[in-house]
C-alpha cells in the first residue's frame, strides 16, 4: 500500500504505530534524539552493485547517523560487492553467481561479515528481523520473488525495481495491503506523483502525468533507427544508469513499464496515465486533481533525491545535492511521444489494458530482446518486433497467481530466444 502523509499537523492519528500523535512528533522532530529515534534504519539494498544500489550507499554513507546497510546483495560484481563490505561492514552479502562465493568468502574472512550464495540466501534473508526496509533494485524479475519474501515479512520497500510490480501488480500490492507494508517509490517519476500526492489523500486524482526525457533517438526517424548500435543506444542524455534501463530508455520501454507500475502504485485506470515527452528531464512528473490544478516536483535529474525521500519518508533530511537554479533552464519543453516509430511504449499500454498475465510476458519477452541488442544478436527495432510476437503467441491467463506469473515468464523467455536465433536479423527488424 501507498501511505500518503497527512497535512494536518494537529491531527490526532497515531504515527508509525507508537503513542505519540503526529502533532506531538511534528513538536519533537528538530531534536537528534527523535530523528534517531524514528530513522535510524537497517536497510538492506538488493543490487547493491547496480547503479541505484551505489547511490543508496552514497546516500547511507552521507547519513551515518540515520542507516546502517545491513544486507548488500550482487549478482555476479564480486569486486565491488567485496569493497562494499570493508567500507560499510553489513551484517550479510549475498552473491547469486555460486562460482564467485568462494572468492567473495575467501577476501572477507577477517571481518565479520556473513557471506551468502545464491537467490535462495536472498529471499531468506530478507525476512531478518532487524531490517527495517528493503531497497529492490535488482534488474528484471529477480527482484520479484525476494520482494514478496519482504512484504510477507512485514517490511516495508522501497521499489526501484519497477519490474515487481509490472509482472505481479495486483499480487503485490494486495500482499502489502494484508501486511501493512509501505511500498515507497524508488523511480523519480513514481516518487515525483508520490511527493505531489502528499496532503491530497481526500483529492481526487484525474490523472497523471509521467515525464519521459525521449532518451538518445528523441525525434529520429525509423529508417535512422535501423542502424543505431548498442554504443549510441548507451548514451543517455540525462541519466546514468544500468545497462538494461537506459535501453529501455532508448526504446520507450523504460516508461511504458513506468505506466503499468503506476498503474499499481497509486491504484488508477488505464485511461489515468499519461506520458509526455520533457527533454530537460526538469519535472520529473504531474498530478492533475478533478479541478483542473497540476502538481508537479521538479529538480535536477538526480536518483539520490528520490532514494534519500524513500528511506527517511515522511521527513526530508538537509543534503547537499547540486541545486536547480532556473536561469540554468530558460526553455522547458514539452512534445508528445512518437508511439509509431517507438512501438514499445503502445505495446505496454496494451498490455495494461489486457491486464492478467501480458504485462509479464512484455516484461520476459523484453529482457531478452534487450540482452540480444546488447550483445549484438539483435538490431535496435527488432526488440518491439520480438516483445509484439510473444504478446501474440504466448497463452493468456486473466486471473495468474504467482505460479502462473513464475511460468509465464519462462514460456516467454525461452519462446523469444527461440525467436532471435531462429529467424534472420533482417526479419526481426521489420
Amino acid at each position: 500500500m501507498i501511505c500518503i502523509p497527512k497535512c494536518n499537523p494537529a491531527h490526532e492519528k497515531q504515527y508509525f504505530g507508537s503513542n505519540l500523535t503526529i502533532k506531538q512528533f511534528n513538536n519533537i522532530l528538530s531534536s537528534n534524539k527523535a530523528i534517531k529515534q524514528f530513522n535510524n534504519k537497517n536497510i538492506a539494498i538488493l543490487g547493491s552493485t547496480g547503479s541505484v544500489g551505489t547511490q543508496s550507499l552514497e546516500v547511507i554513507g552521507n547519513n551515518p547517523e540515520l542507516f546502517r546497510a545491513f544486507l548488500l546483495t550482487a549478482q555476479s560484481n564480486a569486486d565491488l560487492l567485496i569493497a562494499q563490505a570493508l567500507q560499510f561492514d553489513p551484517e550479510y552479502v549475498v552473491i547469486c553467481d555460486k562460482s564467485k562465493y568462494q572468492y567473495v568468502k575467501d577476501a572477507l574472512s577477517k571481518t565479520t561479515v556473513k557471506v551468502l550464495v545464491g537467490i535462495e540466501a536472498i529471499i531468506e534473508t530478507v525476512t531478518h528481523p532487524d531490517i527495517h526496509i528493503v531497497l529492490t533494485a535488482m534488474v528484471g524479475f529477480a527482484g520479484l520473488e525476494p520482494t514478496i519474501a519482504a512484504i510477507k515479512a512485514g517490511k516495508d520497500i522501497a521499489l526501484a525495481n519497477k519490474e515487481t510490480l509490472v509482472v505481479a501488480g495486483e499480487l503485490v500490492t494486495g500482499l502489502a495491503k494484508k501486511h501493512g507494508v509501505k511500498i515507497l517509490p524508488v523511480d523519480s517519476e513514481h516518487s515525483a506523483i508520490f511527493q505531489c500526492l502528499a496532503g491530497e489523500e481526500n483529492n481526487k486524482i484525474e490523472k497523471i502525468i509521467l515525464t519521459a526525457s525521449g532518451g538518445p533517438f528523441r525525434s529520429r526517424s525509423l529508417t535512422y533507427l535501423e542502424s543505431v548500435t548498442r554504443e549510441d543506444a548507451l548514451k543517455h542524455p540525462n541519466w546514468v544508469m544500468g545497462a538494461k534501463i537506459t535501453i529501455d530508455s532508448a526504446s520507450l520501454m523504460n516508461k511504458g513499464l513506468e505506466v503499468i507500475e503506476a498503474k499499481w502504485l497509486f491504484d488508477l485506470n488505464a485511461n489515468q496515465v499519461d506520458v509526455i515527452v520533457h527533454p530537460q528531464s526538469v519535472i520529473h512528473s504531474m498530478v492533475q486533481f478533478e479541478d483542473g490544478s497540476i502538481k508537479a516536483q521538479m529538480g535536477l535529474p538526480d536518483m539520490k533525491l528520490p532514494i534519500q525521500y524513500a528511506l527517511t519518508y515522511p521527513n526530508r533530511v538537509k543534503n547537499d545535492f547540486k541545486r536547480f537554479d532556473f536561469v540554468n533552464y530558460p526553455n522547458l519543453t514539452f512534445e508528445k511521444p512518437d508511439t509509431v516509430t517507438f512501438r514499445n511504449l503502445a505495446l505496454a499500454f496494451e498490455a495494461l489494458k489486457q491486464g492478467g498475465n501480458m504485462p509479464c510476458i512484455i516484461n520476459a519477452a523484453n529482457e531478452i530482446a534487450v540482452a540480444g541488442f546488447l550483445n549484438k544478436s539483435i538490431g535496435f527495432l527488432a526488440m518491439s518486433t520480438v516483445i509484439e510476437q510473444c504478446m501474440q503467441q504466448i497463452a493468456y491467463r486473466e486471473s495468474p497467481d504467482l505460479e502462473d506469473y513464475l511460468n509465464t515468464d519462462k514460456e516467454t523467455r525461452i519462446f523469444a530466444q527461440n525467436l532471435i536465433h531462429q529467424m534472420p536479423l533482417k526479419a526481426l527488424q521489420f
